[in-house]
Parts: C-alpha cells; sequence; structure tokens
C-alpha cells in the first residue's frame, strides 16, 4: 500500500497521530458480545420462524427499529455527521446521533473518527479496513475480505478523535451522547422486548421481540453496513472517478437493505453528496429521508447532486 498524508489543521504544532492506541480489555469483550450473540441469532432466525416463534408484531417491531437505527447510521452518523451533507437543526442533530447508536455500532465520534480516516487514506495505508491490504491474490484477498467487513474490530487501534472527529468533539451535546452509549445499547435491546411484551401482553411476546427486533435486527444491519466496507471495495462496478488507489464500487443488491450507501462509487467520489444512487434506477432511502426531512424545514443546505458534478465524475457512458 501506498501512504496518504494528512496535512495538519491551521495552528496545530505537527501532525497529530493516526489512533491513539489500542482498544482496552472491556471493549474487545463487550465488542464480542455485540458482534457474536446477534449474529448467532441471525443465523439461528430460519429455524426460529419455521418452528413458529414469529408474529407479525415481531415482523411490526423488527421492521420499525432495522430503519430508526439503520437510517440513524446512514442519514446520522454517515451523510450528516461524517461528511456535512447537509445541515440540522439542533434537536435533530441530537436525536440523529441517539438513533445512530441504536445500531450498536460503536459510540458516535469513534464511528465518525474511523470513517473520516477511512476515507482520508480509503484503500492505502491508513485505512483501518481495507480489503486490498494483504494483496490482490486469491488468498490475500480473502483474508483481506474478511478482515475489513468484521476483523479489523477485534484488531484495531482507535482512529484518534481529536485528529478526525474534532468538531464533535467539541460539541458538548454530541460527546454526551457518544458518553451515553452503554445505556443506549440497553435502550436499543430492552426497549423491542418491553414494547414486544406489553403489545402481546405475554412474556412470549416478550421474547420473540427481542429476538426477531433486538438480536436478528442488529445482527443484520451490522452485516450489512459492514459489507459496504469489504464487498463495495472489491466487488461491482465504478462509473465515477475516485482517487488512486481507492477501489470503491456499487454493488446493487445491497442497494435496499443498506438504504442506499451500497452506491459506494459515486460516494467516494464526492463524499459529501447527499444522494449517493443518482443515475436512473438507484434506490437511495436515506436521500429520499433527507429530502422529506428538508421539506420538513428540520434540515437545510442540503448538498444534492449537480449534473455538472456528475458529468465530471463520469468515467463510463450512460
Amino acid at each position: 500500500m501506498s501512504t496518504a498524508v494528512l496535512e495538519p489543521p491551521k495552528g496545530d504544532i505537527g501532525p497529530k497521530p493516526l489512533t491513539e492506541g489500542k482498544q482496552p480489555i472491556g471493549i474487545l469483550i463487550a465488542l464480542w458480545s455485540f458482534v457474536v450473540i446477534p449474529f448467532a441469532a441471525l443465523i439461528a432466525a430460519v429455524p426460529v420462524a419455521w418452528g413458529g416463534w414469529l408474529s407479525w408484531t415481531d415482523v411490526g417491531l423488527a421492521v420499525f427499529f432495522y430503519f430508526l437505527s439503520g437510517l440513524g447510521v446512514t442519514v446520522g452518523f454517515h451523510r450528516y455527521l461524517t461528511h456535512g451533507s447537509f445541515k440540522a437543526k439542533r434537536p435533530l442533530r441530537v436525536a440523529l446521533a441517539v438513533a445512530g447508536t441504536l445500531s450498536l455500532q460503536g459510540s458516535v465520534v469513534q464511528w465518525v473518527a474511523d470513517h473520516r480516516r477511512h476515507h482520508a487514506y480509503s484503500d492505502v495505508e491508513g485505512d483501518p479496513h481495507s480489503p486490498w491490504r494483504y494483496g490482490a491474490s486469491v488468498r490475500g484477498l480473502a483474508k483481506g475480505l474478511f478482515y475489513s467487513h468484521m476483523g479489523w474490530l477485534f484488531h484495531r487501534e482507535l482512529s484518534n478523535r481529536v485528529r478526525f472527529a474534532p468538531d464533535l468533539e467539541a460539541d458538548p451535546a454530541i460527546r454526551r451522547v457518544d458518553s451515553l452509549f452503554p445505556l443506549l445499547v440497553a435502550v436499543s435491546m430492552v426497549s423491542p422486548a418491553l414494547l414486544g411484551g406489553l403489545i402481546t401482553w405475554s412474556w412470549q411476546g416478550a421474547l420473540t421481540a427481542f429476538f426477531w427486533a433486538g438480536l436478528v435486527r442488529v445482527g443484520l444491519l451490522h452485516h450489512v453496513t459492514w459489507s459496504i466496507n469489504s464487498v463495495c471495495h472489491v466487488f461491482g462496478e465504478r462509473p465515477f472517478a475516485v482517487r488512486d488507489g481507492d477501489k470503491a464500487a456499487n454493488f446493487w443488491p445491497l442497494a435496499v437493505l443498506s438504504f442506499g450507501e451500497s452506491w459506494h462509487n459515486l460516494h467516494h467520489a464526492d463524499p459529501t453528496c447527499a444522494r449517493h444512487g443518482a443515475l436512473r434506477g438507484q434506490i437511495d432511502s436515506t436521500a429520499r429521508t433527507i429530502w422529506f426531512l428538508e421539506k420538513l424545514g428540520w434540515v437545510y443546505d442540503v448538498r444534492w447532486p449537480k449534473p455538472e458534478r456528475l458529468a465530471a465524475r463520469l468515467t463510463t457512458a450512460r
């Protein structure tokens, strides 16, 4: 991998380090729980459903929490807090940070710091989760795909929050949401069970809602999100020009479940653009959600794609 360099902000004395050191053992233990248990539930989902332990209440709650936490990541963590694709009024800013945290993908400031570092060093030395880190051979790429999908989470050094997310570190409300990560994890897992129990007025309803709208929902959302890091940097189309070394690609099968995040090529070609699926037929429900919030007056200064910018980056005839 070649090396990329970030210039220090004006007024800084030299560049800040990329990372803050390895994850504490407590975080690693929690991480294993957050990753392994929902994944086991995802594997068990088919036999559990076949056994009759799935109701319409479970389906409704699972869909609701999938959309709430998933759009919290795509609208809030990603397009807003990481890339500034739009501006939001203060209550919505905090609400989006909370909703994204319900996905159990890490605290808001660390998520943003990791993702900004990924864009600064995409698929070159310094990228926290490039699938190309072990080379382009079949063996190296197989190893890299696993690493970029989830392996990096267990072996990473934490991205430097002061370097990559100084704006969020300076925001007391966002820092407060960041510090409440353990509590919001509990809320994300307990709320489906509580609602399921109240709706069905039964312990079985609480248990199945916890399984489907808690564990299975988190497991599915994890692997859809992680596939953007892995699959979308190896497979798919690249109609837009990106920086040398950057392998970001579009992978259409994930478009619906990822809320449009799998139109990853345009995102890397124009990171601050609020719509990733800007070409004909590309479903992008995250962009549609931002459009709806704009119509309500809750967000403004949205950076919608401009035809001339798209045409300048387009490398293939449409």
